[in-house]
């Protein structure tokens, strides 16, 4: 096993802070948590709907593991942190099992915050596994 090979990805979101898009390590992919910021104008404001930030996000989750020849077939982990857990779990939950194939979703964890980067009301990272 050598070095972590640490990616950033054309057409991925603007960072907000200092990260890369994903680090790879062993034949697994660690996606940096995305929040819904466009990647054509990070100027914009995010969508302001938890289930509108929920597609941006995955949108964005998909643009880097695309970036890194890999789909959603190959997440094997997701954590989820929203802001406000008891008004949007269950509508983020359906928006995010839209994404994947019935019986084949990933591990996950899904966690109450008090505040995420740019108000955000949702982020997810990803763990992914080379075939």
């Amino acid at each position: 096993m050598g070095l972590p090979e640490f990616h950033m990805i054309a057409g991925g979101a603007r960072p907000v802070a200092p990260y890369s898009h994903a680090v790879e390590a062993g034949g697994f992919v660690f996606l940096t948590g995305q929040i819904a910021n466009d990647p054509a104008n990070d100027a914009a404001p995010l969508p302001g709907t938890i289930e509108a930030e929920t597609r941006r996000v995955m949108d964005n989750l998909k643009i880097v593991l695309a970036g890194l020849k890999l789909g959603l077939e190959h997440v094997v982990a997701a954590r989820v942190f929203l802001t406000e857990f008891k008004a949007h779990y269950a509508r983020m939950n359906k928006v995010y099992e839209s994404c994947f194939a019935k019986g084949k979703r990933p591990a996950r964890t899904c966690i109450g915050v008090t505040a995420l980067a740019r108000d955000a009301l949702v982020e997810i990272d990803f763990i992914a596994r080379r075939p």
